[in-house]
């Protein structure tokens, strides 16, 4: 192994960590609720007990972030999460429907690969490592290259914590040489049966390129409009928050405020009592120069969850120390507007508008630059929610701040750090991806309905164009049994039967038994006449005979 390229040895171990990952999600699959609590708690208690440590590998490996936010991060994939799915059912039978007589069963999915961002890998590695136990699965792992280090660490412990609570050894599995023909090993390998996958476009978009179903996370651009009737001081408070924890690391932090006319010289004074610096046109277009890489839209990532003051120094002009976000002036979205994009620091496009449908309008712009991730307002106006609905974003978060709005920190959704973002973003699911996005849901249904007559027992169905004639059901009427027959040998036909005339079994002498039947005694008859109808007098026996040849040829299949 020391003497081939690190491409070829990275693509060897992702095999080796697929094929031993396959084997501990056969044996998992197979535990019970009460075994995989008591590995989920262990897990916990080992991600708590190295939450800080984490937390600063993470901030010197990357340069992103706060220690302290990172360590509430770990702390939120593991304690928090764990509280919320210890009680959620994901094995054994998850519904019965008595009436419709049906019953949802719960299966692994199977073997999962989870994709880890730069921008969270400590505690995206715990939590997807405690969604897929939870659902009874393994996971490998495939770090950022420039996170490797961290989010390695993270899994190790994930790992060593599962297995000492007595989870399948290599239950949690992570790539020590990360290379895109790592991942690209992992995304197609036949064991590797769903892709979690938390990063950039490119790399969503070839986890969905992969031919495996996946669970992929698009890039936010989220607007926070502060509507005349919210209360400023609690709205900006909570922006600032969002946007400064972690130095906007999270995809669902504010990238842009929208005020009105009517209250926008209220949010500007607010912002700047709590720490927000309104750049100059000059200190907004060096920032632009420098948060960007030139001629695109994509952030540097030497600012990616840099405070305000290492970004303002580097721009070339100072501000106070207690600045908490840079915000600049923006005066429309496109490229000519650069901070009109997705900013995962401590900087904000800052608009005025007229009204709220100016505001609608100015925000369904703005999400097309990050569609269906997650939107913001602040208001106390119900209905003005209502509107703001509408909007494509699977996230409409109200007076709260959009980083632990949008993870379920500080409202009712699913604590995630994966959050869907619909079609309208070309994900597979809209919401926080929790434990229930890793199970399969099989079916047992019982029969309700005879099958033989589905058609003529539905009511509904009334076509009577159709041969046969189906008209909506009724009650049949029931043939009245034949007589036993005083002969020993006949056959009885009643060519009426069908419209359930009187039946009146015919006595044939000479006719064939069943047995010259079955063994092909009956003499050929060319095709019989029409049959007597009920009423008429007698019936010939040379016609009968005719049709009874017939039917004998047609049941042999001649």
């Amino acid at each position: 192994m020391e003497n081939m390229d690190f491409d070829l040895r990275s693509v060897q171990e992702a095999r080796d960590l697929a094929r031993a990952g396959q084997i501990a999600t056969e044996q998992i699959a197979t535990y019970t609720d009460e075994q995989i609590d008591k590995i989920l708690q262990n897990m916990v208690r080992v991600a708590e007990e190295h939450a800080y440590e984490l937390a600063q590998m993470a901030v010197e490996e990357t340069g992103f972030g706060k220690v302290p936010d990172k360590t509430y991060k770990n702390h939120f994939a593991s304690t928090v999460l764990y509280n919320y799915i210890k009680g959620m059912k994901t094995s054994g039978v998850l519904r019965e429907d008595p009436v419709n007589k049906t019953i949802e069963i719960a299966e692994p999915v199977g073997l999962l690969l989870g994709i880890v961002p730069s921008t969270n890998p400590t505690s995206t590695a715990i939590f997807k490592a405690m969604i897929a136990v939870k659902a009874r699965n393994a996971i490998v792992f495939a770090p950022h290259p420039s996170a490797k280090k961290c989010t390695l660490r993270a899994a190790t412990l994930m790992k060593e914590a599962a297995e000492a609570a007595g989870a399948p050894a290599n239950t949690i599995g992570c790539v020590s040489m990360p290379s895109m023909p790592a991942t690209n090993e992992l995304m197609h390998h036949p064991d590797v049966k769903m892709i979690i996958a938390t990063g950039g476009p490119g790399m969503v978009k070839a986890a969905y390129s992969s031919g495996k179903p996946a669970l992929g996370v698009g890039a936010g651009n989220s607007p926070a409009y502060i509507e005349r009737t919210a209360n400023v001081a609690e709205a900006v408070k909570n922006i600032i928050a969002s946007k400064s924890f972690d130095y906007g690391t999270i995809c669902a932090s504010e990238q842009s405020v929208i005020a009105e006319e009517c209250n926008k010289d209220q949010v500007i004074e607010e912002f700047r009592k709590q720490g927000g610096y309104f750049m100059s046109p000059e200190e907004t277009e060096k920032v632009c120069k420098i948060l960007f890489r030139p001629g695109t839209t994509s952030m540097s990532a030497k600012f990616v969850g840099r405070s305000p003051l290492v970004i303002a120094n580097a721009a070339g002009f100072s501000v106070p120390d207690n600045t908490k976000v840079l915000i600049g002036p923006m005066g429309g979205v496109g490229k000519e507007y650069p901070l009109s994009f997705e900013k995962l620091t401590a900087v904000l496009a800052f608009y005025t508008v007229k009204d709220w449908h100016e505001a609608c309008e100015l925000s369904k712009k703005l999400l097309q630059n990050g569609i269906g991730h997650t939107m913001s307002i602040h208001t106390q106006d119900r209905n003005m929610v209502m509107e703001f609905s509408a909007k494509p974003a699977s996230r409409i978060l109200v007076n709260t701040g959009g980083s632990m709005g949008g993870v379920g920190a500080s409202t009712g959704l699913a604590p995630s750090f994966t959050l869907g973002c619909g079609t309208w973003g070309g994900s597979s699911v809209s919401e926080n991806v929790s434990p229930l996005h890793l199970i399969n849901v099989k079916r047992v249904a019982y029969g309700l309905v005879d099958c033989a007559n589905l058609a003529a027992n539905d009511p509904t169905f009334n076509h009577p164009e159709l041969n046969g004639g189906y008209a909506p059901a009724q009650a049949a009427p029931q043939c009245t049994p034949a007589p036993a027959a005083p002969v020993q040998s006949y056959i009885g036909y009643s060519p009426t039967c069908g419209t359930c005339a009187p039946y009146s079994p015919v006595n044939i002498t000479g006719a064939p038994s069943p047995s010259e039947i079955q063994n092909g005694a009956a003499s050929a008859a060319p095709a019989p006449q029409a049959a007597p109808a009920a009423g008429d007098q007698g019936i010939n026996t040379a016609q009968l005979n005719d049709m009874i040849n017939s039917m004998v040829k047609a049941l042999k299949g001649e």
